[in-house]
């Protein structure tokens, strides 16, 4: 590779075999490895016996966070409904006992759960431990591409991990950094590619979260958040502030001072 001087920032003219049996190389052993865990995932995946009672109890819990944060957008009377639907003193979900078992004695009567989530943590360690010594051992040090805008120096140890050159302009990617970018961009590509993506195990850590979760806690907590809410509709607020804009804007205000004089009332 080539280098030359433009000012003070430094231009690398990247040779064609870098691209060829570096960059090219990894993404497409990535991509292969992603195939490979999809399909020993889906040999290995086993369908579990779901607790109704915790999973029902947890979706309550995210349903009642849903309305907490979306309350703005609800009148006051379906607000009101859904509130005495999760706090009513003696009716409310969340003043009802808690039905969902032990964690702990669920693990030990279901030996599987265990089993199941240990085959999970080792397809996705053992493939990724390997991939990642490869392209240590082999292609570290190497400059592989540009990011095409500009970055602070706060990313040098995210795109040049391999590379302790605090000459080199922060935009380059070193092939160490390319390995941890596809490995994070490519779930779209397994989506498009797969389908059913089982490598995504977003929605499998949030069923465990949510079987493991303390239901006594999580429903006193919500339910004190719902009590103290104070309530508005904000659709009215926009109505209100749409109209002293226009108001404003029609008497011949600019668009900042109309702007300026909405707003302060709110």
């Amino acid at each position: 590779q080539s280098a030359s001087l433009s000012g003070k920032m430094s231009t690398l003219r990247l040779d064609s075999d870098i691209r060829n049996w570096v960059l090219i190389p990894i993404t497409v052993a990535m991509f292969f490895v992603g195939i490979v865990r999809h399909n020993v995932g889906k040999l290995m995946h086993r369908d579990r016996k779901v607790d109704l009672k915790a999973l029902r109890e947890a979706q309550a819990v995210i349903r009642a966070e849903r309305v907490r944060n979306n309350s703005g957008y609800l009148q006051s009377a379906g607000f009101r409904m859904r509130k005495h639907f999760f706090c009513a003193p003696e009716t409310g979900v969340f003043n009802q006992a808690a039905k969902k078992a032990n964690p702990q004695a669920q693990m030990l009567s279901d030996p599987t759960m265990m089993t199941s989530m240990l085959t999970k943590n080792l397809n996705f360690i053992v493939p990724n431990m390997l991939t990642a010594g490869w392209v240590n051992f082999f292609f570290t040090g190497f400059v592989v591409g540009k990011v095409p805008f500009p970055l602070t120096q706060r990313f040098r140890g995210m795109l040049q991990r391999g590379i302790e050159l605090q000459s080199l302009d922060v935009t380059y990617i070193s092939s160490l950094s390319w390995y941890f970018l596809n490995f994070f961009g490519l779930r779209g590509v397994f989506n498009l590619c797969l389908g059913e993506n089982t490598l995504d195990d977003t929605q499998a850590m949030q069923q465990q979260m949510a079987m493991g979760m303390n239901t006594e806690k999580a429903f006193a907590s919500v339910k004190e958040n719902l009590d103290m809410l104070d309530h508005e509709f904000v659709l009215y607020v926009a109505e209100r502030r749409a109209e002293r804009l226009l108001r404003r804007l029609v008497s011949g205000a600019a668009v900042g001072e109309a702007r300026a004089f909405a707003n302060a009332e709110f």
